[in-house]
């Protein structure tokens, strides 16, 4: 994957339930930029795969990996390559992450080739905001939102995937000492009703975005 240097490309990650989308949704209002959300709902295997993972990981990762492909495809050549900032509530490496904990050796091994493949000159973020919480705060978060999929969701799985996104980040800024990781405690803010705590993530972007506006 290359690097996007001519137009800021913020992505929020963090495990599920941590509030992605709805921090995304706010900055892209706030900086008026280009909103990508990830596809969930329409994944048919989906509530399949909390029911039982082992036997529909494959599939549901397959469709993730391969709709997240043409949307960072189609948002590059739509919107980046044309000077027009976005900022994403996922990037695709979070679909590697994914499937290192739900896939079987043989079935991984076949989706990193494939992964590898798609993921070749896919433009990665300038800047990614890095969401964490607790377990407790996640499965909490999980609940209230309701999305009757989720709620049979194995907590085990949920802190093993908490815990890969956690040394994830650590190892991205190892290799990729150039793209600013701004991490977020989400036990500790809340973005949706302290408009204080938004305001001070904004800040922390707007200081790497004037750093970095010599490249954009």
């Amino acid at each position: 994957m290359e690097n996007v240097n001519d137009s800021p490309f913020i992505a929020v990650e963090g495990p599920i339930g941590v509030g992605k989308t709805s921090l995304a949704t706010k900055l892209a209002d706030y900086y008026q930029y280009h909103l990508l959300k990830e596809i969930v709902d329409e994944n048919p295997f989906l509530s399949k795969f909390y029911e039982d993972i082992d036997e529909w990981s494959f599939q549901t990762e397959m469709f993730f990996l391969c709709n997240r492909f043409k949307q960072l495809e189609d948002t590059y050549e739509r919107f980046l390559t044309k000077g027009h900032p976005v900022v994403s509530d996922y990037h695709i490496f979070k679909n590697h992450l994914f499937a290192k904990q739900t896939l079987q050796q043989h079935h991984f091994d076949k989706y990193d080739r494939i992964y590898n493949i798609l993921t070749d000159g896919l433009p990665t973020p300038n800047v990614i905001i890095y969401l964490h919480a607790s377990l407790d705060t996640l499965m909490s978060r999980i609940k209230m939102r309701g999305r009757a999929m989720e709620q049979s969701i194995d907590p085990d799985y949920l802190q093993r995937l908490a815990n890969d996104y956690h040394q994830f980040m650590k190892d991205h800024q190892r290799v990729y000492p150039n793209v600013p990781i701004i991490t977020i405690n989400g036990d500790e803010l809340d973005f949706i009703q302290r408009e204080e705590d938004f305001t001070r993530i904004a800040d922390q972007i707007d200081g790497i975005l004037n750093q970095k506006q010599t490249l954009f």
